[in-house]
């Protein structure tokens, strides 16, 4: 597979990666997309800068249908706020196209304002 349209992503998931300027999956996104599609876990070892966070949140955003169910339907857990940031700011995006409502939380900040964000809904948390 040498093109993300390859791995029969959707269409607005495609036009956010084309504005990013990501056309061809690294190893780790081609290697990992079907085997999450499937709904199997995974396990991915590979070195910073190879896009992880894709790889794993491409099924992810592929699989969500809208809701207007206020607890979330995916949680994500990272161990450092920068990771949750940076997760956060991948997720918005590659979701560019589509309507869904994702929210960071970490220790550190205020957490009453946090608890009040996600009491208004949230698909990933």
């Amino acid at each position: 597979m040498n093109q993300f349209q390859e791995l029969n992503i959707s269409k607005h998931l495609i036009h956010a990666l084309d504005d990013l300027g990501f056309d061809v999956p690294t190893p780790i996104q081609r290697e990992a997309y079907a085997v999450l599609m499937s709904g199997k876990n995974v396990i991915g070892i590979a070195q910073t800068g190879t896009g992880k966070t894709f790889a794993y949140t491409l099924p992810i955003l592929q699989d969500h249908r809208f809701s207007k169910e206020l607890n979330p339907s995916v949680l994500i857990v990272v161990p450092t706020r920068e990771l949750v940031v940076q997760v956060v700011d991948q997720i918005e995006s590659l979701s560019k196209y589509i309507s869904i409502r994702v929210l960071g939380v970490y220790g550190g900040t205020n957490l009453k304002t946090q608890a009040l964000e996600v009491m208004k809904g949230v698909d990933i948390w």
